[in-house]
């Protein structure tokens, strides 16, 4: 036995001995002082993380007598690196089985990570398919399916996109009646519908759905109409209960029944669906944020936010102002010029830009890579080791790796900074990942269209816009800037926006804001969360949840959502601790 096992072992052994005796101070004295333990549902029946010693022994408290942890195992072969000992770890809880990751430091655990994998008792396995008995009245599979697709949906999925499908199939495979809603016509449209050249600017390492991933061809990085088919593709073949071209009109939750009434408009008609559970999955970014701005009704083009731009054919030799500068701007720019397009971006605020490249290799090839396949690191492994990594010191991890990238492309970033483009490397040089994870916003991947920025190719303008005339839109210096077309790519607001149409503004303002981690940089107000507001867990909306995020989240985290809603529907206990509160209505 190695050293680093040893040290493994005889940590869980006393961190076992410890929750045996319900002795959560001398379990939490196990724990270096600054430390954190990440519990995806395990423990808490929640998604959140404690700090110190304080944190483990308050949570312990609350949670050791219904979780009755045991059988902590090391799988695996430790890594030690700087005085730093990780490790693979097992174990199980009085519901379930569950996987974790642990990295010790010589005054004890740094970072705990704790995950449900699965129930007892409601353990996924392949279905048998057929009956191999003679029965009367035995039933087809075809026949079983249409079955299930009759029954009364204990969840109610609004919004049909990667993140509704994966929950979909989640909740399928688990045997809990589901169905996911959606107003399109066909699973998939949400990206066939978006702009012409849109496509992913993640790798497809990153971006495998739950069960099936992508073939061994599949591009690198896959262009919006390849992704729409298989979306569609893998809603039929995983038997998602999936409604096209159905539009819920609104809900009400009954506080005696524990029930929502769902009113869907359905092809020729109004249906109410009676679940149990209401999710929301109506995309991370939420609502888009069309801006109101003076002159708007007088303007003589056309106008239209990023997600309702068809395509860059229509305006060859047109002057379009396009306002925003992160990923939707700088692609909408991009195809436009291609078309011949006169295009001026009008930068509102400093924006974090990445090279494509750069992304690939330093930030994420040790995890979504072939490279990365090939040392052994398959996807649900990267997931993993992403999840272990607490937030309130993520961005430590991040900064190197920016340094890194920005060395790498030095004279690219001198090349935007003389074009006058305003780049910045996120409120503490973290880069792009946190500010996905605290605001979603205020950056781009660059695949060329940046190039086109700092060579002249695509225009740059500064300000705010202050208002439109006829033919132009003029900003806050009093800068004209003629335009046939303008698109505004000024991003979305928070999921509970959805809310406040489809329920009441009362229950968005009871769940409050969607997203963030409370880091208290731009966009992201504190107090400290500690976690994504409301993402994937109870929210202090009784069976109302929200779920999506990127395809890497939306695969991961549908785990996790899929089993609270497994338990629940079984009747299991699930005593929530530390349900988040709210914040901030929006």
């Amino acid at each position: 036995m190695t050293s680093a096992e040893q040290r493994v072992e005889e940590w869980l052994a006393s961190f076992e001995s410890a929750l045996r005796a319900g002795d959560a101070e001398a379990a939490a004295e196990l724990f270096a002082p600054e430390s954190y333990w990440r519990d995806l549902v395990a423990f808490t029946w929640n998604i959140t993380t404690v700090e110190g010693r304080d944190g483990v022994a308050g949570m312990l408290r609350e949670t050791l007598e219904q979780a009755a942890p045991s059988g902590f195992a090391l799988t695996g072969e430790p890594a030690e690196a700087g005085g730093v000992v990780e490790a693979w770890i097992r174990f199980e809880t009085a519901a379930g089985r569950g996987t974790g990751h642990l990295r010790l430091k010589p005054e004890g655990a740094w970072t705990l990570l704790t995950t449900l994998r699965e129930l007892k008792g409601f353990e996924e396995s392949r279905p048998q398919g057929v009956e191999h008995t003679l029965n009367k009245g035995r039933l087809t599979w075809k026949e079983e399916k249409q079955r299930r697709e009759e029954q009364d949906p204990y969840v109610v999925v609004i919004g049909g996109g990667q993140g509704g499908i994966a929950l979909g199939a989640r909740l399928r495979q688990l045997g809990v009646p589901a169905l996911v809603v959606d107003k399109h016509a066909r699973p998939g449209d949400q990206w066939r519908g978006r702009y012409k050249s849109l496509c992913l600017h993640d790798p497809v390492w990153y971006d495998h759905l739950p069960y099936l991933p992508f073939p061994a061809n599949w591009p690198v990085f896959a262009p919006k109409d390849k992704i729409g088919d298989w979306l569609e593709m893998y809603t039929r073949v995983m038997e998602v209960p999936y409604w096209s071209s159905s539009t819920v009109r609104s809900a009400t939750f009954d506080e005696a029944a524990q029930r929502w009434s769902v009113t869907v408009d359905r092809d020729d008609d109004t249906v109410e669906l009676r679940p149990t559970q209401l999710v929301f999955a109506t995309g991370m970014s939420g609502k888009a944020n069309y801006p109101s701005f003076p002159g708007q009704d007088i303007f003589q083009g056309e106008q239209q936010h990023s997600s309702q731009h068809p395509g860059p054919e229509a305006y060859q030799g047109k002057r379009v102002v396009v306002v925003g500068s992160n990923n939707s701007a700088f692609d909408i720019c991009g195809a436009l010029w291609e078309h011949d397009a006169d295009v001026t971006m009008v930068q509102r605020s400093s924006t974090h830009i990445v090279k494509s490249a750069s992304l690939m290799d330093v930030g994420l090839g040790d995890l979504y890579s072939e490279r990365a396949v090939a040392a052994g690191v398959t996807t649900d492994k990267a997931d993993m080791i992403f999840a272990s990594l607490p937030y309130r010191i993520m961005h430590e991890f991040q900064i190197p790796l920016y340094e890194e990238m920005a060395s790498r492309d030095a004279d690219f970033y001198a090349r935007l900074e003389k074009a006058g483009f305003r780049h910045d490397w996120g409120a503490d040089g973290s880069g792009l990942f946190m500010k996905y994870l605290r605001r979603g916003s205020g950056y781009y991947i660059d695949v060329g269209a940046a190039e086109l920025v700092a060579d002249g190719r695509v225009k740059l303008a500064h300000g705010q816009v202050d208002h439109l005339t006829e033919d132009a839109v003029v900003l806050d210096d009093g800068t004209a800037l003629k335009a046939d077309l303008v698109v505004y790519a000024t991003g979305y607001g928070s999921m509970n926006g959805w809310v406040a149409d489809i329920v009441d503004q009362a229950t968005a303002d009871k769940v409050g804001k969607v997203w963030g981690l409370g880091s208290d940089t731009p966009k992201d107000p504190g107090p400290w969360e500690g976690e994504q507001r409301n993402m994937w867990k109870p929210t202090q909306q009784e069976n109302l949840w929200f779920h999506g995020g990127n395809l890497h989240q939306s695969r991961h985290y549908s785990l996790y959502l899929a089993l609270q809603l497994k338990a629940r529907y079984e009747g299991l206990p699930t005593p929530v601790y530390r349900l988040a509160e709210s914040h901030h209505q929006g």
